[in-house]
């Protein structure tokens, strides 16, 4: 751990595990630092992966830990706890010792901060889930509801209406329809409940429904919510990155490799992105790895031609 490396990869999610193995088969020395918390780690099953679909999360990190490791690269189950720049690069400090690099890779993720409804959290991954391109299919035409969480929120419930005709919009106390929303909503069948939501319900592990305000229960199978992305960036904020406001809250911005404004280190995946799914985390940290590799071939060259000045 007291070694020097090219890269050191803070997060050993699908976007950090792909950017490293970009990088040791360029033969770069990379280092993965694994807290072991990945965002999807609540769901069963990944969808929508190719070649992968229907593939546990924690089965598709295990695999690619062990294919960055038959080419040499280290992954380390640690959590980081502070990092700096100096001359010779970044300094990171973990549980497991320190690590010093040439480039430094953030892909911490992120955490979903659910609404405070007893009983949603317990269901997190199974009967209430986030992203319909992951999960609509499998609750095809059953009993769904969408969780309010202001503007957007009937846009959402018509998305989700393609995988369903029994959908129900909890607004959750708040307008998250207005006159045209609605109208179209009803349009297409979708029913729009006010009350606030005050529990939602199981029944031998399963989710069954949500208890209003009023004590009227409304009969679901699955509930979409909205979390509230808050990006796990603090390494990135310690090594001078700054927030910037977007769409989904303050996040660190990136260029299109993954670049940050601080010279030698980018990020990709969730910490960045809120609403990169596996594939998109995985194109990205992908392409990291190679802006990340192509930055050091031109430091090596200027090390090369001062070494011959």
């Amino acid at each position: 751990m007291d070694e020097s490396w090219d890269v050191v990869v803070v997060g050993g999610g699908s976007a950090g595990l792909s950017a490293a193995l970009m990088l040791v088969r360029a033969r770069r020395r990379v280092v993965v630092l694994d807290g072991a918390a990945p965002r999807n780690r609540f769901a069963p099953h990944m969808h929508a992966v190719l070649g992968h679909d229907g593939l546990p999360p924690t089965e598709l990190l295990a695999k690619g830990r062990a294919e960055i490791e038959s080419y040499g690269g280290v992954v380390v189950r640690a959590d980081v706890r502070g990092a700096r720049r100096t001359d010779e690069g970044f300094v990171v400090d973990t549980s497991a010792g320190r690590v010093v690099g040439r480039r430094v890779l953030v892909a911490t993720g992120l955490r979903d901060e659910l609404p405070d409804i007893p009983g949603l959290a317990e269901q997190w991954g199974r009967g209430v889930v986030s992203c319909p391109y992951c999960d609509g299919y499998e609750v095809r035409d059953r009993r769904i509801g969408v969780l309010a969480a202001g503007p957007g929120s009937a846009a959402r419930a018509q998305l989700i209406r393609q995988w369903s005709s029994s959908v129900v919009l909890l607004t959750h106390g708040t307008d998250a329809a207005d006159v045209d929303e609605r109208a179209g909503l009803e349009a297409r069948g979708i029913q729009v409940v006010d009350a606030p939501v005050v529990r939602v319900l199981t029944a031998d592990g399963r989710l069954v429904g949500a208890e209003l305000a009023d004590g009227t229960v409304v009969d679901l199978d699955v509930v979409f919510a909205m979390p509230r992305p808050v990006p796990n960036d603090e390494v990135l904020r310690q090594l001078g990155a700054q927030r910037t406001e977007s769409a989904h809250g303050a996040f660190v911005a990136v260029d299109e490799q993954g670049l940050t404004a601080v010279p030698g280190m980018w990020a990709a995946g969730n910490v960045v992105a809120p609403r990169a799914n596996v594939p998109v985390a995985m194109g990205a940290g992908a392409g990291a790895g190679g802006a990340i590799n192509y930055d050091l071939v031109l430091e090596d060259v200027r090390v090369a031609l001062a070494a011959t000045a």
